[in-house]
C-alpha cells in the first residue's frame, strides 16, 4: 500500500465523539514511550503527524487521522502509565473499554512491545483484557534497532511464550523499528488485505 494522504481528523475523549464509523478502522496503543507516536509518523510517512513528546502518558484522547481518504488510524492512549491522577486514569480506563466494546468498524488494534524489556505484566494482562472483549488485535514489537538479533529474539519469544500459556495460537506479530523503517510495508500489507474484507456497519 503506498500512502498518498494522512490528515488529522480530531481527537475525542469519547466514543461518541468519533467520527462516523464507515470507514475500516486501526488503532495503536501500548505502555507510554513505547515509541507509538514514532511508529505512527514512520508508517504514513509524516514525522509530525502524531506528536512525539519527552513526556511519557502525552496522548489522553482518541485521535483519528484519515489515510487515503478510505480508512482510519487511531492514536490511543497509553496504558501503564502511573504518575497521571487515580481519578484521570480511571477515566481513560472507562473511555477505553467503552471504545473497543462498541466501536464497531474497529478492524485490529495493533498493541506496541517494547523488544528491549522483559515480558511486563501490564502488556500480558492487556491481552488478555482484549481476549475477553474479543477484540481482534495483532502484537507489534517496537525498536528492534535498539537490540541485536540475538538478544531480539530472545526478548521476543520470552513474551510470546509468556503469551501462549493463555492463548492456544499468536496473533500477526510485527517486527518495527521506527528510525530504520523496518515492519512498515508488512503492517501497510496486512491493513490492506483487511481493508479489502471490510463490511461498512448498517445504522
Amino acid at each position: 500500500m503506498e500512502v498518498r494522504k494522512a490528515v488529522f481528523v480530531k481527537s475525542a475523549e469519547k466514543i461518541i465523539d468519533c467520527p462516523n464509523p464507515d470507514k475500516p478502522e486501526y488503532a495503536f496503543i501500548g505502555r507510554s514511550n513505547v515509541g507509538k507516536s514514532s511508529l505512527i509518523n514512520m508508517l504514513v510517512s509524516k514525522p509530525n503527524l502524531a506528536r512525539v513528546s519527552a513526556n511519557p502518558g502525552k496522548t489522553i484522547t482518541i485521535n483519528h487521522y484519515i489515510i487515503n481518504d478510505n480508512w482510519f488510524l487511531v492514536d490511543l492512549p497509553g496504558y501503564g502509565y502511573a504518575r497521571r491522577s487515580k481519578t484521570m486514569r480511571g477515566e481513560w480506563e472507562h473511555s477505553l473499554e467503552e471504545y473497543l466494546k462498541e466501536r464497531e468498524n474497529l478492524q485490529c488494534l495493533f498493541v506496541l512491545i517494547d523488544s528491549r524489556i522483559d515480558p511486563q505484566d501490564s502488556d500480558l494482562e492487556f491481552l488478555n483484557f482484549l481476549g475477553n472483549l474479543e477484540v481482534p488485535f495483532s502484537i507489534v514489537f517496537t525498536k528492534i534497532d535498539k537490540l541485536n538479533q540475538s538478544m531480539r529474539a530472545k526478548n521476543m519469544k520470552a513474551f510470546t511464550d509468556e503469551v501462549l500459556k493463555n492463548w492456544e495460537v499468536l496473533p500477526p506479530v510485527f517486527q518495527t523499528s521506527a528510525v530504520e523503517k523496518k515492519g512498515r510495508d508488512k503492517i501497510l500489507k496486512y491493513i490492506e488485505e483487511v481493508n479489502g474484507q471490510f463490511v461498512k456497519p448498517t445504522f
